[in-house]
């Protein structure tokens, strides 16, 4: 088969992807911080200034990295996300945090079934994400209880972010957190009233428009409304990946309180790329993609190497199918009320309503049409209503902080895998919801209703030393009812643990330099789905097999740190260890397309093991320099039976875990002209359990220059941006197990790898009234 339309570029191997140099950088880096407090003297050889000016002087480093926390903590300011090419995902800007591994087809990271965010080897699907204090699940593709970053916010109105790499705050909302908690805030209503309206033009015909309106300060509070309206081409292949949103927000402080609400929408619609193996890249390329616009090439091959009309499947038959896309229509919405009870007293609570209907569609060959014709539509098709309520108190005591908080959610989740009619004459569209289906293969109805309780203490026993000491209570509770279908599960399982602990110290050894260390238990709940790795996904037998013997994910994990900071310079250094039980893999049978059940097993004791670096300089009051550095061991500790074989995996890598990460960023801003030159190292990773295969390693440079003017005619500031994405135009594997991950592929055949997007250079024009 060909690819109507398409060059093919260089596949990709092992010496293609080699990365240019070692990370020397880092290492002169991390050798400056020695020299640091004396280069940061001043030039008369006085001595640094005092802690408070250094403050001052870090106030543009705008990664920080937690001072004064009893645990690991990475944070990224407004800066950051302003500064990033527009309509960029806030993980794909997040990704430079040290131990955080994003991935994504397509260059702006956006491309939902692609995207892949892990954190010290947890999978995206074991950490936690909340926005505003809203959770949004596990954010993963089809998710059952939650929205992705992409579409709860756009990126313009995104404030801050908040990332705990290992042990999460004991009051976040998620029951996914294993491996650390993610938070990200939105920006408030400006006290100015404005308006602002950004054009993005880009490779592959990406055009964005973003318009906000700022009320300013009145009697009645203040509140911005923005709308979003982004298309872009697929950049190999056809298709187009469309998105429409708008925000609300609105803020009124009350005296020492405030009252706040936000409403957001998304409408999103993606076109999908086609799953790729290595055999294929290496005899096909890496643009090779899915048949999409031409039905009759889709047609012919189901006809001819898919086993239609009685010929005999060949293997080819899954190179590619006509098309596959994914449709979102999200509404969040939340309200806020921080009241101030006392000097020393607050209570915050939040309410929440989530709405979603989504559909997965991949036009398959594995079930013709009613009319004969040997392709159809297969859906996954979901149904999210869930609503909660999120409430912490804070009250100071003397020398202890005391905190308590409470949260609760009912979330009905419906998912069903239908099928639709394609033919010649009436070809569904890739971009809208089909209707009706001439054949239902299953359908759940879910209810999920989440509780927890959490309480801790922060002491503080001298002016240097503070210890921190709570825990968390976590059930969840599931009811899966299968209203249509055979074969499959159907009954309750519940995921609860009445006692999470968590202990932390913090000892500040000078006014520059501090120690911590944080013991944490976590638990993750089962998902709540009739796919993905959840305990409905397998057959009526395999639930009955393992329902008695299945427990939720648990991880220990025990870090340590050392933070330090100076005139220009912050910086922090961990290690950790980490020790899964009970770690549940599903291996996916046959293709992905055909939907077949998944086994479900527990792969018993995973251990994860690292060191941590990151090192922010102000080298100038114009030139910033930021470097991370992860190294890790992440390894499965017993053997699997899958299918009654056992899989030889003990001592084996996890799988999308790399051993060693590098991003280096040098950024230049004086006001009116700014810029940054971005470095990322990823070592090889692997994408089966065996570790018989596995992905090269790379290294890509991305490059952002732009200007800024002050009061231009009308405009308060006129600033034009330009960005480049992999600058030196490297072929490369950006998302592995986007079909699942496999037992074993000794010969590279296995379809779930997407490769990375090729140079694309995005302009942005804003304007500021």
């Amino acid at each position: 088969m060909t690819s109507p339309g398409l060059s093919q570029r260089t596949p990709i191997t092992e010496n293609t992807m080699k990365h240019p140099l070692m990370p020397t950088t880092l290492v002169l880096a991390l050798g400056l911080v020695h020299a640091l407090p004396a280069f940061a003297q001043s030039s008369d050889g006085s001595s640094p200034t005092s802690a408070g000016s250094s403050a001052t002087e870090l106030e543009r480093v705008t990664v920080s990295v937690g001072r004064g926390m009893l645990r690991s903590v990475q944070s990224m300011s407004q800066a950051e996300f302003e500064n990033a090419p527009a309509g960029t995902s806030p993980l794909q800007t997040l990704s430079r945090l040290p131990g955080v591994n994003f991935q994504a087809a397509d260059g702006l990271g956006n491309y939902e079934w692609s995207t892949r965010f892990t954190v010290r080897s947890f999978s995206q699907n074991q950490v936690g994400f909340t926005l505003d204090d809203v959770p949004l699940g596990d954010m993963s593709y089809g998710n059952f209880n939650g929205l992705h970053i992409s579409r709860a916010i756009s990126s313009e109105n995104m404030g801050r972010a908040s990332l705990s790499q290992g042990a999460g705050a004991l009051e976040a909302a998620s029951s996914s957190n294993l491996g650390g908690t993610l938070q990200f805030y939105s920006t408030d209503p400006s006290d100015r009233f404005g308006v602002r309206v950004s054009q993005t033009l880009g490779s592959d015909s990406d055009r964005r428009t973003f318009l906000r309106l700022d009320s300013g300060a009145t009697a009645f509070g203040q509140a911005y409304v923005s709308y979003t309206n982004q298309s872009t081409d697929k950049w190999k292949g056809d298709g187009q990946q469309r998105q429409e949103q708008w925000n609300l927000k609105w803020t009124k402080s009350i005296g020492d309180s405030r009252v706040s609400a936000f409403v957001n929408t998304s409408r999103r619609k993606e076109v999908d790329y086609q799953d790729l193996s290595l055999a294929l890249i290496q005899s096909k390329g890496d643009t090779w993609d899915n048949f999409y616009p031409d039905f009759a090439a889709a047609v012919k091959a189901a006809n001819t190497l898919c086993g239609a009309n009685g010929s005999t499947y060949v293997a080819a038959c899954d190179d590619a199918y006509y098309a596959g896309s994914g449709l979102r229509n999200d509404e969040l919405a939340g309200a806020s009320l921080d009241l101030r009870l006392a000097d020393h007293t607050t209570w915050k609570t939040t309410v929440y309503h989530h709405h979603n209907k989504g559909a997965g569609l991949w036009f398959t060959p594995y079930q013709a049409s009613p009319d004969g014709t040997p392709v159809s539509v297969r859906t996954t098709e979901y149904s999210i209503h869930r609503w909660g309520v999120v409430s912490n108190a804070e009250m100071e005591l003397g020398d202890h902080l005391v905190k308590a908080g409470v949260w609760f959610e009912d979330n009905d989740f419906d998912q069903a895998r239908r099928f639709y009619a394609a033919s010649p004459n009436a070809i569904p569209s890739v971009y809208e919801f089909p209707s009706n289906p001439f054949l239902t293969q299953w359908q759940y109805a879910f209810n999920t209703k989440t509780t927890q309780f959490s309480l801790s203490d922060t002491w503080t026993l001298t002016r240097d030393l503070t210890l921190g000491a709570g825990f968390k209570s976590l059930r969840v509770a599931t009811d899966g009812q299968l209203e249509r279908g055979t074969g499959l599960p159907s009954g309750k399982i519940t995921a609860k643990k009445g006692f999470l602990p968590q202990l932390g110290v913090n000892w500040r050894l000078t006014e520059s330099n501090e120690l911590y260390a944080t013991v944490a238990k976590n638990m993750r709940a089962f998902q709540a789905a009739g796919t993905g790795t959840s305990p409905y996904a397998t057959t009526a037998a395999g639930f009955e097999a393992i329902k008695g013997s299945l427990k939720p994910e648990t991880s220990d994990t025990y870090e340590a740190g050392w933070r330090t900071r100076g005139r220009g310079y912050e910086g922090s250094v961990s290690a950790y260890l980490v020790n899964f039980h009970d770690r549940l893999l599903s291996v996916q049978q046959g293709s992905g397309i055909q939907g077949n059940p998944v086994v479900l097993s527990n792969v018993g004791n995973v251990r994860a093991t690292g060191m941590e670096g990151s090192l922010s300089f102000r080298l100038s009051s114009t030139v910033s320099w930021y470097n991370s550095l992860s190294l890790s061991k992440a390894e499965y500790r017993d053997d699997v039976v899958s299918n009654n074989v056992t899989v030889a995996i003990k001592g084996k890598r996890v799988t999308d875990a790399p051993d060693t990460m590098f991003k280096s960023q040098l950024g230049y801003d004086d006001g009116a002209l700014f810029g940054t030159l971005g470095v990322d190292y990823l070592s090889k990773r692997y994408y089966t359990y065996t570790n018989d295969n596995s992905v090269p390693d790379r290294t890509l440079v991305n490059l952002t220059a732009g200007y800024r003017m002050k009061n231009v005619g009308l405009l308060r500031e006129l600033s034009l941006q330009g960005s480049v994405n992999n600058l030196l135009d490297k072929h490369y594997i950006s998302t592995i197990g986007s079909n699942g991950f496999t037992n074993s592929d000794p010969t590279g055949t296995y379809a779930t790898l997407l490769p990375g997007a090729p140079r694309q250079v995005f302009v942005t024009l804003t304007g500021k009234f």
